[in-house]
């Protein structure tokens, strides 16, 4: 779950995939990613609220991707929410610093 939390904040704070005008892969290795440490992060708090599956004899049920999906949602509302009180009305994934700062003006600007 911590795994699939990171990487969920990671799609929504720096990844993205860049090309030049024709179309060269710029992004093209983990190196050009703002890939997230286990340090750069907070330790998140998980609950668990067991219900066992009758489909087999454990009782046993995978979680997938449960952790990506749902920090990957949350955060990217939470960017879009705290961006729409200063008057930012459209923003796409990654929130990287410079696009924040880029939208943030241009809404000032707009004002």
């Amino acid at each position: 779950m911590m795994g699939g939390i990171a990487q969920g904040l990671s799609q929504v704070l720096g990844e993205r995939i860049v090309q030049d005008g024709s179309g060269q892969l710029l992004t093209g290795s983990l190196m050009d990613y703002a890939l997230p440490r286990a340090a750069d992060l907070p330790r998140p708090v998980l609950d668990s609220h067991p219900v066992p599956t009758a489909l087999n004899p454990l009782g046993a049920k995978g979680v997938g991707e449960a952790g990506s999906v749902g920090a990957l949602a949350a955060l990217t509302c939470a960017v879009a929410d705290a961006l729409a009180r200063t008057g930012v009305d459209e923003f796409d994934m990654p929130a990287t610093p410079d696009r924040v700062w880029t939208a943030l003006r241009a809404a000032g600007a707009a004002r």
